[in-house]
């Protein structure tokens, strides 16, 4: 499967992710920039952490407002395959591509350590090589990862297992509602996690927790 990995100034975390990309997928991922107004004929996107823009305004907030995002858009409604991580989740739901927003961690805290996930639902293109319940390691960096929305629009994600990942054992890092950390839209297309499963994808990163979801991602069949 192709790839496309999406740069926008401020972000700092593309070089992990083309280098994930292409260890997982054996081929480099193309490149696409702020101003592009079209994406090449791709399988998957990827939208990568850091600070885009400063973090001004709000984190992703000038992201979400390129060209390049509303060709990402234009392609997520052709059900091409969408990861935001991080930065790239706060640009998904600035974008409008997933419900909900992410505040300031309840610390008030930036937060970089290693949490555990548990995989609330494997039963999406991003998620099957894992197993219902399935507890991994994951790293995060984040500041404002505090997922967040209404009563109304929690109660229909999760009764529509859009929640995929959660953070488990007590090691929530930002306050974030039932534990939320990654969420996917109605199709099951788009993505939008905080903690960085490209940091472990390999034995030189101390584990290979995160290698499973791109493996996932960059499969041909569908789920």
């Amino acid at each position: 499967m192709k790839s496309a990995v999406v740069l926008l100034p401020g972000l700092n975390r593309d070089r992990d992710m083309i280098a994930a990309l292409t260890k997982i997928g054996g081929r480099p991922p193309a490149t696409v920039w702020q101003t592009d107004t079209e994406i090449p004929d791709v399988d998957l996107i990827v939208i990568p952490g850091g600070f885009s823009y400063g973090d001004y305004l709000r984190c992703g907030a000038i992201a979400a407002r390129m060209p390049v995002m509303r060709a990402v858009a234009k392609r997520a409604e052709q059900g091409v395959r969408v990861i935001g991580v991080c930065n790239g989740f706060q640009i998904l739901l600035e974008a409008g591509l997933l419900p909900g927003v992410l505040m300031r961690n309840a610390s008030l805290k930036f937060v970089c350590r290693e949490v555990m996930l548990e995989v609330a639902n494997p039963d999406t293109v991003f998620t099957r090589g894992y197993r219902h319940g399935q507890v991994i390691r994951c790293p995060v960096a984040h500041h404002d990862g505090n997922y967040f929305t209404d009563a109304e629009t929690l109660s229909r994600i999760e009764g529509d297992g859009r929640v995929v990942f959660r953070y488990a054992q007590g090691t929530n890092p930002n306050g974030s509602l039932n534990d939320i950390a990654g969420i996917v839209n109605g199709a099951g297309n788009v993505l939008g996690l905080m903690p960085h499963p490209e940091n472990l994808i390999e034995a030189a990163h101390g584990g290979t927790d995160g290698r499973a979801l791109f493996e996932s991602a960059l499969r041909c069949e569908a789920a």
